[in-house]
């Protein structure tokens, strides 16, 4: 019989729906019952594409007499991290304190104010290497509960209490952000640069998107101030060539798994999750912009045609991920990467002799493997001395792979990524010239608003101005209020479509999504941001109201609030919005000298505030050819954070194009920083010099 989870949006919730653990939604319901029954609370996060996720609900959760125990013993919660991010970070902070590590599946034990007593991750259902059986550890708090209430309360009460500590600002200071503290940056991260095998640190690797944004925008810095650093475009390249060319990239299909377990990008963790192909496409665009590099326009159009293949749902969403885990038969059980290695043998069934070795050769797949059961994961370390061979090789092996059982996939929509997926795909559609990925941007973004947006909380069929984070099915999630990257995200989403498209639409919804921001999570003791709005359901009564200003798997909300109000500010003129944006940075200063790695988005932003932000007016006819030509290169700026406008001027609604004449009868573009603007010009060339563009 399925247990409460059973009503749930989310399908890694829904995974857990026929568990004998009868489990409940994080909500006050499930406290009240713990406090009914008196018996602790059992708090297990994990999400979809999580492999040791589905190892521990296998071997615990399913199974009957674990499931009686804890059904006796303990209210047992359920959490979606993807759902509800809040939750997952303040008690990953809690497990991370207890044992100085963490991870998924989390497994933290509750008193009933929510304040963790014991934590851990993953835990084996026999003693193994160790470390305590799952039941081993239920029978001891049990007793401990029983036996030694006082006491595990009081140590609850002491973590709950240095957990609060103090704010972020406090946490990591505040420095200036100027053009020294950017420098600084990026000396830090060239002592961490791996310059053989790209990327910063050792294994696991995982893809440095944010730190490669900023690196962008730092070359374009030191280039318009007539300088170079040969460093710092050698450290994008060398990391993005080692990523696209290894077994991280799906050298068939197109996008990214979430990370490498080695140091060289050979072997993956499978999952492809939505929000690290989204900031990947964008990176490898940019790169692209600034370097006409093959390679990377390669990857950008590979990625994009996977994520319209294989996560556009039927709304018009973009699903999160697929899973890690595909079973090697139907029926059979899930194996890890599954899908997408291949044996030399199996290459030469699927291809021929002949095309199987020199598949084999060219694709690294070796005798003894670089992955299980002597298999290998597909690499391309070099460009095919054959492009047709390659083409038709390709191919086949691609329509081969569809034939075999498919990783799950978690189709909920969640906001914050898809405001990234719709920024990366409005862009790079419109600089490849691919009006359908700019279109798929316009179908998400009308879902988030139709869906997302208010509409279901209002009650009269109107929009309102607060977000759902998640849906499934085109229905918002009841348990997932709007989080901080949310608003920030979609917000940057929305604007980058306003760019693209000259809708001034996107640009209000834009406003109305960043008005949210400063007056429900503004925090005004640090200058920055809260991630959970004031008004939102507390995570418990016992612990903080979260707030981080550096990056993890995704931008910062804090420093993605920054940036989506200082284009914001650029396009409108609004001063609130920019003062919201600088003071934000403040914190950013202190990290650049510090851990620049998980700064990358705030310094990115910080980049743009030095340099203006660079504002490029283009007036005239948008079906003019002269207006698209002056519209193309102000798209291809390279100036760090570059806001583009495109409209008829006059009377515009949009303070960047207000009253911008044209120039002699023809369309003209205005390069402006803080709404001072040099003189006009008609000349694309001109145009380019003045904002960085690559042309041809």
């Amino acid at each position: 019989m399925p247990n409460r989870l059973i009503d749930s949006t989310s399908p890694y919730l829904l995974q857990h729906a026929d568990n004998p653990v009868d489990w409940w939604q994080w909500g006050d319901d499930a406290f009240d019952e713990a406090r009914r029954r008196d018996v602790p609370i059992f708090l297990s996060v994990g999400y979809s594409a999580c492999h040791w996720c589905h190892v521990m609900a296998h071997e615990s959760f399913e199974d009957e007499v674990t499931a009686a125990f804890l059904n006796q013993n303990f209210v047992s919660i359920k959490v979606d991290r993807e759902e509800r991010p809040d939750v997952d970070s303040v008690y990953m902070e809690a497990t991370q304190a207890l044992t100085g590590q963490g991870g998924w599946p989390m497994s933290v034990f509750l008193d009933h104010e929510g304040r963790p007593f014991y934590a851990g991750t993953y835990f084996p259902p026999t003693p193994r290497q160790g470390m305590s059986s799952f039941p081993q550890l239920l029978t001891a708090l049990t007793g401990a509960w029983t036996d030694k209430r006082a006491e595990l309360e009081a140590a609850a009460q002491r973590i709950s209490e240095s957990l609060a500590g103090r704010g972020a600002a406090e946490q990591h200071g505040t420095a200036t952000i100027d053009a020294a503290a950017l420098d600084r940056a990026v000396d830090i991260l060239e002592t961490q640069f791996d310059a053989v095998d790209g990327g910063f640190g050792g294994a696991p690797k995982f893809p440095p998107s944010m730190a490669l944004e900023f690196l962008l925008r730092a070359d374009a810095r030191t280039r318009f101030g007539g300088t170079f650093d040969p460093r710092i475009p050698s450290m994008v390249e060398v990391t993005c060539e080692a990523m696209a060319r290894g077994g991280m990239y799906d050298q068939l299909g197109g996008g990214f798994a979430r990370y490498s377990v080695d140091g060289q990008w050979v072997v993956p963790h499978f999952e492809k999750m939505l929000y690290d192909n989204a900031l990947l496409l964008r990176v490898y665009l940019h790169w692209w912009r600034s370097s006409a590099s093959p390679l990377a326009e390669r990857v950008v159009r590979e990625t994009a045609e996977f994520l319209l293949r294989d996560l556009l749902t039927d709304e018009g969403g973009f699903a999160s991920a697929l899973d890690a885990d595909s079973p090697f038969e139907p029926g059979g059980h899930a194996h890890e990467g599954a899908f997408y290695a291949y044996t030399p043998a199996q290459l030469v069934e699927v291809l021929g002799v002949d095309d199987g070795a020199w598949a084999a050769e060219l694709l690294q797949v070796t005798d003894t493997g670089t992955f299980e059961h002597g298999s290998s994961v597909l690499q391309l370390r070099r460009d095919p001395d054959d492009a047709e061979r390659w083409g038709s090789v390709r191919d086949r092996l691609f329509r081969h792979r569809a034939g075999r059982p498919a990783p799950g996939r978690d189709d909920k929509v969640v906001a914050a990524w898809n405001g990234l997926a719709i920024a990366a795909l409005a862009e790079a559609g419109a600089l490849l010239g691919e009006p359908a990925w700019v279109e798929a941007a316009i179908g998400a973004a009308d879902l988030l608003i139709s869906v997302h947006l208010g509409g279901a909380d209002t009650g009269d069929g109107t929009l309102g101005d607060r977000l759902v984070r998640v849906s499934r099915g085109g229905l918002p999630g009841a348990h997932a209020p709007g989080n901080l990257d949310d608003y920030a995200d979609v917000a940057e989403g929305f604007l980058s479509l306003y760019s693209v498209t000259g809708d001034d639409e996107w640009l209000a919804f834009a406003g109305i999504l960043l008005d949210v921001v400063l007056e429900h999570f503004a925090d005004p003791a640090s200058g920055g941001f809260f991630d959970t709005a004031a008004d939102a359901p507390p995570v418990s009564t016992a612990l903080r109201r979260p707030q981080d200003p550096s990056d993890n798997a995704t931008p910062s909300g804090w420093t993605a609030a920054a940036g989506a109000l200082l284009t914001y500010a650029a396009l409108t003129g609004s001063a609130p919005h920019r003062e919201a944006a600088q003071a934000a940075l403040d914190v950013v200063g202190a990290l650049a000298g510090r851990a620049p790695r998980f700064a990358g988005w705030g310094l990115a932003v910080a980049e743009a505030l030095l340099d203006g932000p660079r504002e490029i007016a283009v007036v005239g006819d948008p079906s003019d050819e002269l207006t698209r030509a002056l519209r193309r290169v102000a798209l291809m700026s390279n100036a760090p954070g570059a806001v583009v406008a495109v409209g008829d001027g006059g009377e515009s609604p949009v303070g960047l194009l207000r009253d911008r004449p044209l120039r002699d009868e023809r369309a003209a573009a205005y390069v402006c920083r803080q709404f001072t603007c040099a003189a006009p010009t008609s000349d694309p060339r001109e145009l380019a010099t003045a904002v960085g563009s690559r042309l041809g």
